[in-house]
């Protein structure tokens, strides 16, 4: 029993080692098996291969005619979809007759007796402007269809020529079913074909149709412009006899006038109704105007107690919110639309003229009121003669006398604006002067026989007038509304609280002058009707190619360059203002924060870089020739500019290793103060006494800087303490202490330390180190720290040393008095030899 306890361990290990080995073995077999098993199925593989190869061999291919074929199936089916889902002609082939008619039409009217007048043919050549661009728009839809069915036709006429379907399988099974793919392609191949070349034939009718009615506007077109030109001569030259000679020289007042309606009417209706989408721009554009005036007026009243503080600023908003929401949309409306006819553009302006009668009587001197409304009519009467399509003597002797109206009207009330330019609109005298002179012409050229231009002139001076007013209140009630959203987003989250208003009303007024010259500008141009001359003249200016010195530019192209790289100086110049606004509103500037801040520069130089890489994309400047001037710059460099490439450089240089931050306190050349801002060229340092100091980036990098915070704003100070000589130094050192520790103002670690500095006869002198936390506030805490340390010294009747100086002197016994009685007799016999020369004896005594 013993030996076989002995001997257990041993059959315990015997018996499972031939279990595992059994264990082995069974793995060992399923590995074989799993092997055996792959090497069946490649073996299976390769036979299926050897089998393909020796069919490929002798069949040439089969699985690529195969494929050929399912290749041409799916794009025969795809081009059989597209074509069964309709080609988008349909409004061309319905909108195309009505205007070939209308074309025709122009064409017919362009010849008769009724284009001799400027105002027909300006009619004529805006209906031709109107169909030409429709036509654009049907010449490129259809030349995009035209593209795509060519590509289809390609791919039609690919299976025609393709050779690998005319090989013939030898295997009888394969060639069978080859030949039933390729039946069923052909007859798939016959539907597309014949339905794409019906589709073709369809669109190349109606190109041709488009082409035919395109070549006839620009015939058109060439014909009334010259017929233009011709008026102009004839304009400029007389058209007429003078006023006073009574024979009739021009149509029936009612004839031209009926003409002038029926014209005016068709044209009105037809634009209401072919400018739909435009229409609903415009009223979402009021609805926007509109919503966003009352708004801000309604939160004006509702968020501030004093209300009438805030509406002082913003009196058009508050008095008349809905008229000056419409102003701003009649004013505005008329530039949204492409080629309007007059009679709509004028609707527009009498109903923006009426609103602004309404705000000048609310708003303005009664005599600016009451000059405006003896104006009104003669602009109706201006407006309604501007629409006439036919001249008439009747129009003739109106105008003239509209003119002398115009003229006494508006000197009488120039006189009485420059008596009073306060009371006025401003700029009113000299927009006066510019009327009365415009009115003068108008008058001299209709007496001398040349009416057209005689109104064209008369109708720019009143109409552009009104224009002036209008876009005065137009600026004044949208800055309003910019003020009124500012105040009623103040104190709260909103991004508006990052902007600082008056620098954003000043930019945002300087825009919307500009602006507003421009649309003033193009409004005088298009009332002279030298609008479309004076665009061509500028377009043939900008584009014409010129030439020095073998390069090649236009100045489109430099005009082009310059706006991109102003762009991306106001777009530079946007950033570092949220940089320093946002860096503002932090409290606590970290140094994470700072460096932030700093990195404004590197974004500045990213957008310019960027700018000008642009710039010169999109000006098409030639690359090539751009190397010759970064290679003439870099001889410039070596000559005159290295000081400006050396803080560029060093600019660059603080922007990546950034050892100065915006907001550090630095000391450069015995300036101190906190940095403010890190530009390209130069550097800015504010200093304690309020001014900004400009150091070059260069000196920054070549000079001696002192960092106070580059890594913390800790500062250590130091204070000298004098006491009077003979003092407890142990009292006083830890009276000092006392006062320095357990403050939430002074760093405890580290924490601050007192020594005895200087011994002398009269003071013991010492001196005491301590950190404060934040440097912007050390000379607070110096100041803080002396007075208590003064309180505490004088409460411990510790004397400070005095500024009174005691001297003892010691003379021989008897030689102090003598010296002092000698010295006190000859100041005596002094003073009685002035007096006598004072009072000189009387002579007759």
């Amino acid at each position: 029993m013993r030996n076989f306890i002995k001997s257990f361990p041993l059959i315990v290990f015997l018996i499972v080692v031939f279990s595992l080995k059994d264990g082995f073995a069974q793995v060992n077999a399923e590995k074989k098996q799993t092997l055996k098993k792959r090497d069946q199925q490649r073996h299976a593989m390769h036979v299926r291969d050897s089998l393909l190869k020796s069919i490929t061999k002798s069949d040439t291919s089969i699985s690529s005619l195969l494929q050929r074929a399912a290749q041409y199936t799916t794009t025969y089916n795809q081009i059989s979809n597209s074509l069964s889902e309709g080609l988008d002609t349909a409004d061309i082939s319905q909108q195309l007759p009505p205007a070939m008619k209308r074309i025709d039409r122009i064409i017919a009217l362009s010849n008769t007796h009724k284009s001799s007048t400027l105002r027909y043919l300006f009619v004529l050549r805006d209906n031709l402007d109107r169909l030409q661009e429709q036509l654009d728009g049907w010449q490129s839809d259809l030349n995009d269809i035209n593209t795509k069915l060519v590509q289809n036709q390609n791919d039609l006429l690919k299976f025609k020529k393709d050779s690998l379907l005319k090989t013939i399988p030898s295997d009888s099974l394969v060639r069978i079913t080859f030949f039933t793919h390729l039946k069923a392609l052909k007859a798939l191949w016959h539907k597309v074909d014949s339905a794409n070349r019906s589709a073709l034939i369809k669109v190349n009718l109606l190109q041709d149709k488009t082409s035919v009615s395109y070549t006839k506007i620009l015939d058109e077109t060439d014909h009334i412009d010259a017929k233009i030109k011709g008026f102009a001569i004839k304009a400029l030259s007389g058209e007429s006899d003078y006023i006073w000679n009574i024979d009739k020289q021009y149509n029936s007042f009612k004839s031209a006038l009926d003409d002038t309606i029926r014209l005016n009417k068709i044209l009105f209706n037809y634009f209401i109704k072919s400018g739909t989408v435009t229409h609903l721009i415009v009223i979402l554009f009021f609805i926007l105007i509109f919503s966003w005036i009352l708004y801000n007026r309604f939160n004006a009243i509702r968020i501030n107690d004093n209300p009438d503080t805030i509406f002082s600023e913003a009196n058009y908003i508050h008095k008349n919110p809905v008229i000056s929401a419409l102003l701003v949309v009649t004013a505005i409306t008329p530039y949204l639309y492409s080629h309007p006819p007059a009679v709509f553009i004028e609707t527009f302006f009498l109903v923006s003229i009426i609103l602004t009668l309404i705000l000048v009587k609310k708003n303005f001197h009664d005599g600016t009121f009451n000059f405006l409304i003896l104006l009104f009519p003669l602009t109706v009467v201006y407006g309604i003669s501007n629409l006439f399509i036919q001249l008439s003597d009747i129009d003739r002797y109106v105008i003239f006398l509209v003119s002398i109206i115009s003229i006494i009207t508006g000197i009488v009330f120039y006189k009485k604006v420059k008596k009073s330019p306060d009371d006025h609109l401003p700029y009113a005298g000299l927009a006066l002067q510019l009327f009365i002179l415009l009115q003068i012409s108008s008058a001299l050229l209709n007496v001398t026989g040349r009416f057209s231009l005689a109104k064209i002139i008369g109708v720019t001076a009143v109409f552009n007038l009104w224009l002036l007013i209008i876009l005065f209140f137009v600026v004044k009630i949208i800055i309003e509304g910019l003020y009124l959203h500012f105040q009623i987003k103040k104190g709260g989250n909103s991004f508006i609280n990052w902007l600082d208003y008056d620098i954003v009303q000043n930019k945002f007024k300087n825009t919307l002058v500009w602006i507003a010259s421009l649309l003033w500008l193009f409004f005088l141009l298009q009332n002279l009707n030298i609008d479309d001359w004076a665009v061509d003249t500028v377009s043939d200016i900008l584009n014409q190619s010129q030439s020095i010195g073998g390069a090649s530019f236009t100045f489109g192209g430099f005009v082009i360059f310059i706006f991109v790289i102003w762009l991306s100086s106001i777009i530079s110049k946007i950033i570092s203002y949220f940089y320093d606004i946002s860096a503002q509103r932090v409290s606590d500037l970290s140094i994470l924060k700072k460096k932030n801040r700093t990195s404004t520069l590197l974004i500045r130089m990213g957008v310019f870089s960027l700018g000008f890489l642009l710039a010169v994309a999109a000006s098409n400047f030639p690359l090539e020739k751009l190397t010759i001037i970064i290679s003439a710059f870099g001889v410039g460099i070596g000559f005159g500019l290295q000081n400006i490439v050396n803080n560029l450089v060093s600019g660059l240089i603080l922007a990546f290793e950034k050892p100065i931050n915006i907001g550090d306190i630095v000391e450069v050349d015995g300036v101190s103060g906190t940095m403010k801002e890190i530009g390209i060229r130069s550097s800015k340092i504010a200093t304690g006494d309020g001014s900004e100091v400009i150091i070059p980036n260069g000196d920054l990098i070549s000079h001696h800087v002192i960092n106070w915070t580059l890594s913390n704003t800790n500062r250590q100070v130091s204070l000298v303490i004098n006491t009077a000589y003979g003092v407890d130094i142990d009292k006083v050192k830890d009276l000092l202490k006392s006062v320095l520790t357990n403050r939430n103002d002074i760093m405890a670690s580290p924490g601050p330390s007192v020594f005895v500095n200087n011994v002398s006869i009269s003071s013991i002198e010492f001196k005491v180190f301590f950190w404060a936390a934040d440097i912007n506030n050390v000379a607070e805490l110096k100041s803080v720290v002396l007075a208590d340390i003064y309180k505490e010294l004088k409460k411990e009747n510790i004397e400070m040393p005095s500024g009174q100086k005691d001297y003892y002197l010691h003379f021989p016994e008897g030689e102090l008095v003598l010296s002092i009685a000698k010295e006190t007799k000859d100041a005596e016999k002094k003073d009685s030899n002035k007096n006598t020369n004072k009072n000189p004896p009387d002579s007759n005594q």
